[in-house]
C-alpha cells in the first residue's frame, strides 16, 4: 500500500511538470549536526542545485552555525553562510548571509510539528556588472514528520515528512516573494546517518512575473552525538 502511494505521488508530480513544460531541477544537500553538549550543537551544511540544467550545478551554499536547546522542544540558532549563483556557466552573484532562527516543535501522537522562524540579512555582489546590494528576509516553515514503521525515529525507521515555507522580503516588492512546498520520505540508517528524498515545488513571485521551479531533492544527514542525549532530526530542505 505504501509503495503504491509513493508511485502515485511521483506520477502526479511528473504529470504536473510535463503539463506546464517546465524543467526538472536538482537539489542536493549534505548536513552535519554535532551535539557536543546536552544544550549546545553545531550545524554545517553544503548544498548544490542545478536550476537551469539538472546535472550542472549553478547554485551552491556553504553555511553553518551554533544552536542551543533551550528546552527539548525549543531550539534558537544563529547562522552564517556564503552562497553563489551561476548564469550560463559563469559566476553571476555571490551572497554573504547571517540569520537568527527559532524552532519550536510539538508532537501529536506519532506526528511531529516543527515551527521554524528565521530572520536573515544578506549582502550581495554581482561581479559581471559590479553591483552591490542588500536584503532583509523573513521566513516561516511548518514541517510535519511521521515515522512509518515504528513509534519513534530510530535506526531502521522509514519516515515521511512534508512542509510549507513562505518567504517575505522587507526591502523589495512584492513583499511575499516565495512559497516552497516539499513532500518526501526518508530512512534513518543508523545512529549517525539518515537519507531523504522527495519533490520540492518552489514559486517565485516578482513584479515582472512569477516563476515555478521543480526540484528532485536528495539529502544525506549526519549526526554526531557526544552528549549521550540522542534526538533524531527529521531532514527537510532548507
Amino acid at each position: 500500500m505504501k509503495k503504491r502511494i509513493v508511485q502515485l505521488f511521483m506520477i502526479m508530480v511528473f504529470s504536473s511538470i510535463a503539463a506546464q513544460k517546465e524543467n526538472i531541477s536538482s537539489f542536493t544537500t549534505v548536513a552535519v549536526t554535532y551535539k557536543f553538549h546536552p544544550q549546545f550543537f553545531l550545524f554545517v551544511e553544503g548544498q548544490m542545485r542545478g536550476i537551469e540544467e539538472y546535472s550542472y550545478p549553478d547554485y551552491y551554499e556553504i553555511k553553518g552555525g551554533i544552536g542551543y536547546n533551550l528546552t527539548k522542544n525549543h531550539k534558537p540558532f544563529i547562522g552564517i553562510g556564503r552562497y553563489g549563483n551561476y548564469k550560463d556557466h559563469d559566476f553571476s552573484k555571490e551572497e554573504f548571509r547571517i540569520w537568527l532562527q527559532d524552532v519550536i516543535d510539538f508532537k501529536a501522537g506519532k506526528f511531529k510539528f516543527e515551527n521554524r522562524f528565521r530572520a536573515e540579512k544578506s549582502w550581495f555582489y554581482e561581479p559581471q556588472i559590479d553591483v552591490h546590494s542588500q536584503r532583509v528576509r523573513l521566513r516561516y516553515r511548518m514541517n510535519i514528520s511521521v515515522p512509518l514503521n515504528s513509534e519513534t525515529v530510530k535506526p531502521g525507521t522509514l519516515f515521511a515528512n512534508a512542509y510549507d515555507e513562505v518567504f517575505f522580503i522587507t526591502t523589495e516588492n512584492p513583499l511575499f516573494a516565495r512559497n516552497r512546498i516539499y513532500g518526501g520520505i526518508g530512512y534513518q540508517i543508523d545512529e549517525n546517518f539518515g537519507i531523504a528524498s522527495g519533490y520540492l515545488w518552489q514559486r517565485e513571485f516578482g513584479s515582472s512575473g512569477n516563476k515555478n521551479l521543480h526540484y528532485l531533492y536528495l539529502a544525506l544527514n549526519i549526526t554526531i552525538d557526544s552528549s549521550q542525549d540522542r534526538n533524531y532530526h527529521f531532514p527537510g530542505a532548507d
